[in-house]
């Protein structure tokens, strides 16, 4: 039969090697897991995910999968990837690559979850593991290609339900050793199984668009497995009745070549982006142009006194969904321009308590969001490979400070280092484990390539 889009993903899912991944992709994709595995943990403390978490246990199956941060409960392993799927975004604290999603979230818990389910003469050792989580980035990364309009900030779905299943389901095929036939039915479930509005981003329900992503992906693999078959040519751009395409407005699927001795994964050329504090990551551009003009402003000062600035200036891309003035919870602040420049400026950084009810609340945000004036330039488009933040203080004195970012600390274009990495991963850990389990995840995630067993992490 002629090769189709649908049956290249299927061919590449079943035969790539652990050979195939380079040094730094295996390096890279270490880095996300054990940064994945962190904010899951902190994600752990959350409402949202003791709500997600209570809902799962209404269930009684086989409980064999671990639940981040909660060592005395098991589920069932869909219900396992789930739930530490939502913990994984209810901060909005996850890894975001380009074209925009957040890769690792929809991915890393299937895997995980899917170790611990396997008998132990079938259990994936650490390069199976790594193998795995790489073809779920890949997948999605390949299908964000296929249309242009998935390299702006999203305005329909959320991208990680609709990719990030079809990624969980990949990689879960892989690491179930599926045939090239399974491979590509369980694409095609996963078709069916993707999509969220993005009227639900700042609300408690976005946590689930990552738990239902993995979840979803994770029971397509299983579907397969068990003989289910769906559209051979789910991912073809066939006219008329749309497969993948009815996600996208434009869509142009080109086939993916099966590796011969060597294949370079889309992560080899294009590195993610690792937030340092938990909000979408638009704010991440605007805050350290809050903070530079904050600098600026201390200098001109000798402190910072908000009283003599008369108006706060954000020059920012057009996107509706994170344009909140004044956000009323720790959602919609995590969403908001507004408040991440304004609690930058006030306190000189923004972390996990910035989100606080109380702190949300302070009659010293509120004035300074009273003082908030948006613009949005033609040049600062909604992608995030282009976009810059700016700050502009207008102060009573007819003075003007200005502070820009175009490239915020953690961007792919500027990675956070090893120490930052680590930094951040203890922090959020130690919300919930001791010191020593914490240092053996570091360990662990850092000798993958080695290990005999993959559910040990």
């Amino acid at each position: 039969p002629e090769e189709t889009v649908t049956s290249s993903f299927a061919s590449f899912i079943h035969a790539v090697r652990p050979e195939h991944l380079s040094k730094t992709v295996r390096q890279r994709s270490k880095r996300m897991i054990l940064d994945s595995i962190g904010v899951g943990l902190v994600g752990s403390t959350t409402h949202v995910f003791d709500i997600a978490l209570r809902y799962c246990r209404l269930y009684s199956s086989v409980a064999v999968s671990s639940v981040y941060g909660k060592p005395g409960i098991k589920l069932s392993p869909t219900l396992a990837a789930f739930t530490n799927g939502v913990a994984t975004h209810s901060m909005d604290f996850d890894d975001t690559w380009h074209p925009a999603t957040h890769p690792s979230g929809a991915v890393l818990p299937a895997l995980l979850a899917a170790s611990q389910m396997l008998p132990p003469s079938t259990k994936p050792n650490g390069m199976d593991f790594l193998l795995a989580f790489n073809v779920g980035l890949e997948v999605q990364g390949r299908l964000m290609h296929f249309s242009t309009e998935a390299h702006d900030i999203p305005k329909r779905f959320h991208p990680p339900s609709v990719v990030g299943t079809m990624g969980s389901a990949a990689a879960t095929a892989k690491l179930l050793s599926l045939s090239t036939a399974q491979c590509g039915h369980a694409l095609g479930i996963a078709a069916s199984l993707a999509g969220a509005p993005m009227a639900n981003a700042a609300t408690q329900a976005k946590p689930l668009h990552i738990g239902n992503a993995t979840r979803l992906g994770f029971e397509a693999a299983l579907l397969a497995a068990r003989g289910m078959e769906a559209n051979p040519l789910i991912l073809d751009d066939i006219p008329g009745c749309s497969g993948f395409s009815a996600f996208y407005s434009v869509y142009q699927p080109k086939p993916l070549s099966t590796p011969s001795d060597h294949h370079e994964f889309l992560l080899e050329k294009q590195d993610i982006a690792f937030k340092r504090f938990p909000a979408h990551l638009g704010m991440h551009w605007v805050v350290d142009a809050a903070l530079s003009v904050r600098n600026l402003f201390i200098n001109y000062a000798g402190s910072f006194s908000p009283s003599l600035i008369r108006t706060i200036v954000l020059k920012i891309p057009v996107s509706k969904y994170i344009n909140r003035p004044f956000p009323s919870s720790e959602h919609q602040a995590r969403h908001s321009f507004q408040f991440n420049a304004c609690t930058a400026l006030l306190d000189g950084e923004v972390g996990l308590s910035s989100f606080t009810e109380s702190s949300i609340h302070r009659q010293e945000v509120r004035e300074l969001l009273d003082k908030v004036v948006v613009e949005h330039p033609e040049d600062n488009v909604a992608n995030f490979d282009k976009m810059y933040g700016e700050v502009a203080l207008l102060l009573h004195s007819g003075d003007v400070l200005t502070g820009k970012c175009d490239t915020f600390y953690g961007h792919w274009r500027k990675p956070l280092s090893k120490e930052s990495l680590l930094k951040k991963f203890r922090s959020n850990a130690s919300h919930v484990l001791p010191e020593e389990k914490i240092e053996a995840i570091i360990t662990m995630v850092d000798n993958l390539e080695n290990l005999s067993d993959s559910s040990q992490l």
